[in-house]
């Protein structure tokens, strides 16, 4: 007798060749719009799914988990963060969870190096007055920035990304310098010509451009608080491409009105959706809307990865990306 497929349940519009190849292997049920689903949605997919892929803006608590029918053996993330997921009260339930790890590196480091690159520079400045239609022409004093070269970069949280990023920025000519849970091997950070400081603050104080690349955990939440952003250079540049947690935004935002930061990158945002509405007319500040992981390529390898998850736990193996609390 044939296996009978998984029903599995996608919360969100994936590249065409995902949803296609997910439809090929299992009974998928996918999005008609790209909207993110209400709670009442969610609720409804973990009642009925076997295998439910949510992303990001999908909040897995333990309210929903409790909910979730009894077919429901895996949450297979379409993301590599897994913050906005209940990973204890699932293990609890006995349903496994999933991520995509090392997908998006290089296309979030690029997205650090365009960000400081657009604030040290003042490119958003350049725009703005082409756009407006306002340029007099070239001049010596017009829109001075700061070159790389010869900057510290302080890179918070040395994982994969903050890797690739260490050698973009040694390519730029940028001293690299970091803080992380754990030191790095000494081979490793012979090789990256990294500087390690076990304190974050001391690190925080002497940098020219504080790259965050840590994740949202419980002890990583406004990490850069008001007291750590004060210790920063008034000429240091902020850039976070990894979660708006991290950040006491608010004490950010009053930082950079009052002239006490250089500048600001940012991607993501504590409140997710947008950030403080204050920072969005600030000259030395760039925003994007989440980006940093926004490439075709990176978008269906991150799909190729739920695929092999949910593939690998239908045949009845552990998803070779299963998330653990030990790993948070």
């Amino acid at each position: 007798m044939p296996q009978k497929r998984l029903t599995v349940v996608v919360t969100r519009r994936l590249p065409e060749v995902v949803e296609t190849r997910l439809s090929e292997l299992f009974n998928v049920k996918l999005r008609t719009d790209d909207l993110a689903m209400t709670r009442a949605e969610l609720t409804a997919a973990m009642a009925e799914a076997d295998v439910l892929v949510p992303t990001l803006t999908d909040q897995i608590d333990a309210g929903l988990i409790a909910q979730a029918g009894p077919r429901l053996k895996l949450i297979a993330n379409y993301g590599a963060g897994v913050d906005h997921i209940d990973v204890e009260t699932a293990r609890a339930r006995g349903i496994m969870v999933s991520n995509t790890p090392g997908v998006m590196t290089d296309d979030t480091a690029d997205m650090v190096m365009g960000l400081m690159l657009a604030v040290m520079r003042r490119m958003q400045e350049g725009l703005a007055t082409m756009q407006e239609g306002n340029w007099a022409g070239w001049a010596p004093t017009a829109f001075l920035g700061t070159r790389l070269g010869g900057k510290r970069l302080g890179i918070l949280g040395m994982g994969r990304i903050g890797q690739a990023v260490a050698r973009r920025a040694s390519a730029f000519g940028m001293q690299i310098h970091y803080h992380n849970r754990r030191r790095l091997r000494d081979e490793t950070e012979a090789a990256l010509e990294a500087t390690y400081w076990e304190s974050l603050d001391q690190m925080v104080a002497r940098m020219d451009v504080v790259s965050v690349n840590c994740p949202h955990t419980p002890s990583t939440f406004h990490l850069l608080n008001a007291r750590r952003l004060r210790l920063m250079k008034p000429s240091a540049v902020l850039v976070n491409t990894s979660r708006g947690e991290v950040i006491d935004e608010s004490a950010l935002t009053r930082m950079l009105k009052a002239g006490e930061l250089g500048g600001a990158g940012l991607d993501v945002y504590q409140h997710k959706i947008k950030g403080n509405p204050e920072l969005v007319n600030m000259p030395n500040v760039v925003m994007l809307p989440h980006m940093g992981s926004a490439t075709l390529e990176g978008r269906i390898e991150m799909g190729e990865k739920v695929i092999i998850n949910v593939k690998t736990f239908a045949d009845g193996h552990r998803p070779p990306d299963q998330v653990v609390p030990a790993m948070l």
